[in-house]
Formats: C-alpha cells, structure tokens, sequence
C-alpha cells in the first residue's frame, strides 16, 4: 500500500485556519459596527425660509433640546452641561452653527444621520444619552425644520467638555453594539384605533420629546425596558415617577390637570414640577400649546390606569385651605416603634415646613402644597424627596413663580433622614424606606 500524493492537512491545521477565518469574520463584523464614514462639511452656509424655522423652534421647545444643550442662558445651545449615568458623566455639546466646535459644518443628511442613527457628521457614535433611539422616529419634515432652527441661531465658540466614563464605556465605538440591542430604526405609526389629538400627542411624546426615556426603568446596559413602558425610571438622581397604572399618585391625575402641568410647572392638588422636569416644562411652557394639550390627552391614557386608591391625600383634598388643625401633619404616636427618629423628624417639620405647607394651596396665595399631597412621598424610592429638601426648587431665571428654599445647609444628614422617614409614615401612611441613609449620602455627591 503507498501514501497518497496529497495527503490531508492535520486536524490542528483545519481548527487553526477554521479560527484564523472566524476572527477575521468577526473583526469584520465588529468594524461594520462600530464604523460610520464621514459626511463632507457643507461648503457655505444654508438659507431658510422664516415658517420653517418657526417650526423647527416648536420642535425643539416639544423636544426639551435646551434642556440639555444649555449651561448658561446668555449662550443657548452652547451645550457643556454634565449628565450623569450610572456608566459615567457625559457633556453636552455645542449645537449651534459654529462651524469649529459646533454643527455649523454639517449638512441636513449628516444632521438628520445623528437624529437616526446617533452618528455625528465626522462618523463617530454618539453616546445615547443623547435620545436618538426616539429621534429616529421623527417624521423628516421636523427634523429638516429643527436643522433650520439650530442653524439660525447665534454661533457660538464652545469647544466639547471631555466626558468621563467609566471603562470600557468610554470606548466610544462599543456604542454600535448598544445600537444593535436598542435602536429600532422603524418608523413612527398612529393608531387606527385611537383619535387624531392622542396619535399627535403620541407621536410628540415618544419621537419628540422622549419622555420614556426618563419614566420608563432601564437595563443594566442603559436601554429602555420596552416591557415595562412608563413605570418609572430615573433621571439625573431623581426618581421619575410611573405614569401609567403603577403610577404613584396619591390623588388622581385628570387630563386637564396634566396639561396645566406640563404647562406650567404647577396643577391643583399636585405637587410642583422638580428636578429635570422643570426644564422640561421651562421648554413646553414656549411650545404650541395645542401640540402640550396633545401630550396631556396622550399621556393621560396611561395615567387614567391607575386604580383609585385611599390616601391620606385623598381626605385632605377634600378640605378647603387652609388645613384644618385635624388634618395638618400630625405628631408621632407614642407607641412608634421608631419613637426617636419619627420626634425628630416632626420637630424638623414643625420648624422649617409648617409655615407654609400646613396653610395649604391656592391659586393666589405664597404657601404650599399639603405634604400629604405630594406624591414625592408616596414614590418608591425617597430620591426624589430628598433632592427637593436639600436643592429646593427655583423657578427659571428672571421668572416669577412658586419656589421653595433649599435645606441643604440648614440640615444634618440625621434631620433630613428623620424628616423624610417621618413623611413618609404620617404624611403618606406608606412603608418605610429602608435605603434613606445611603440615598441621602448618595445626594451630597457632586
């Protein structure tokens, strides 16, 4: 018997070129991935007619962009405010028509390319604290007239602030696999089945002004948990709260009142607007206000879910201000099993709350909401609460509003805890938070 002139290679040859052509496979896979070409700059500057830019100045009031995009109010859109995540902190950046630091380069295909596809013009990713998973969904029509409304603005030098994130988040190009788990790129659709105001009011929410991507919870990888649509998330260290079913209200939100809200910041018998929220407001009160009363109607399709429920809010909203003695926050029962912290907390109320929130509210008078009211209390989790106590809320620059002052260099850590903690079992008659210390801890970090 003779060997064969062509013998077979060894079984260690095949497995290592059958290795050699997979992880060619895969780097190729892995480039087409994570790699955008870029688009040219525009050669000069683009002209628009005056209605589009008007249109395009809705949008971005609808869509909160100065929310973000806006550190200094003498320099809109110059960008450079720090959005915290739990991967790290990302800035904003210019997006005014500055042709060095900010979009004055980039063409309507490169503009709407980062809208869609959260790419910028020179090809790198965008991280996606920049709400491009719901951009995408914008109809062409009101991104052509956004890119006209930025690139009216006054340019503005504002070089980009270098994020800080966390490894190996700060590998920019691992954001094309985040795209390939959360990016649908498929196009917004109305509902035949619902009427014209709530399929607007539809389209603005989730394409426009995104508000999911703050009241809905996220994965461990930052993307919306579709499953789990509204019902409640977080945004910059505030827990947004659920607005459908599970919502958190401890009195009943009408459509009328949500849109007196989105409005303005304020409704009767609900708590002011907070946090992030009053930005967003701050751009709604500027908007169309049939396209906010689109929302509210959208909105409060999902809030309407919400079953009646017995709250202390409830027996208090049926009083005229002011509150009768009966029903002010009461003191702490003798036989508390948390006697010390529930004293020192009322003491605390007593002297820095009372004043005004035991008056109640009405349109026209300088006190405040009954606590029992607050819905900050009845949340699950005392964020929320707590940033209010410490940061107060301040109505915009310039601008007359309610407002309340800012606690945070009047209390210990020991008096907010007991204040928050004494809220939430006389004020709401809810279970005790059991994270306080550490979230009030967490709130003094920068």
């Amino acid at each position: 018997m003779h060997a064969s002139p062509h013998p077979r290679p060894p079984r260690r040859r095949k497995l290592l070129a059958a290795l050699a052509v997979l992880l060619v496979l895969l780097a190729l896979g892995a480039w087409a991935v994570m790699w955008r070409p870029a688009i040219d700059p525009q050669p000069r500057a683009p002209q628009f007619d005056a209605a589009l830019v008007e249109r395009g100045a809705n949008v971005a009031m609808l869509g909160s962009c100065a929310a973000c995009h806006t550190v200094d109010l003498n320099r809109p859109f110059a960008g450079g405010r720090p959005l915290a995540t739990p991967f790290g902190t990302i800035y904003s950046t210019n997006i005014t028509p500055d042709v060095r630091t900010g979009i004055g380069a980039w063409s309507e295909a490169a503009f709407t390319r980062a809208l869609r596809e959260g790419v910028a013009r020179d090809g790198r990713l965008l991280y996606p604290a920049f709400p491009y998973d719901h951009y995408t969904r914008m109809a062409q029509d009101d991104i052509r007239a956004l890119y006209a409304y930025f690139m009216t603005r006054p340019s503005l030098d504002a070089p980009a602030h270098p994020n800080e994130l966390h490894f190996p988040m700060n590998f920019r190009p691992l954001v094309g696999f985040w795209n390939i788990l959360y990016l649908d790129r498929s196009p917004w659709r109305p509902d035949p089945a619902q009427g014209a105001e709530w399929n607007r009011g539809a389209y603005l929410a989730d394409a426009v002004a995104h508000c999911s991507a703050c009241h809905s919870p996220r994965t461990r990888l930052g993307g919306e948990e579709r499953k789990r649509f509204l019902d409640g998330g977080e945004a910059e260290g505030w827990y947004a709260p659920a607005l459908n079913a599970r919502s958190p209200s401890p009195l009943p939100w009408s459509r009328a009142h949500l849109a007196e809200y989105l409005r303005t910041g304020i409704a009767t018998d609900h708590a002011m607007a907070g946090g992030p929220m009053q930005s967003v407001v701050d751009n709604l009160r500027l908007a169309d206000a049939r396209d906010v009363d689109a929302m509210a109607t959208y909105m409060h399709s999902f809030l309407a879910l919400a079953p009646a429920r017995d709250t202390p809010a409830q027996r208090v909203a049926a009083l005229p201000a002011p509150v009768p003695v009966p029903m002010r926050m009461p003191a702490p029962r003798e036989g508390d099993p948390d006697l010390a912290r529930m004293r020192l907390g009322h003491e605390v109320y007593a002297a820095s709350c009372a004043r005004c929130h035991d008056l109640g509210r009405t349109p026209t008078s300088g006190s405040a909401l009954p606590l029992q009211k607050a819905v900050a209390l009845y949340d699950p989790d005392p964020r929320s609460l707590i940033r209010i106590v410490r940061d107060g809320i301040e109505p915009p620059d310039g601008e007359p509003a309610r407002w309340m002052p800012a606690f945070a260099g009047i209390l210990t850590d020991e008096q907010t805890v007991a204040l928050a903690a004494y809220l939430r079992r006389y004020g709401a008659a809810q279970p005790a938070w059991n994270t306080l210390e550490d979230d009030v801890r967490k709130a003094k970090q920068p």
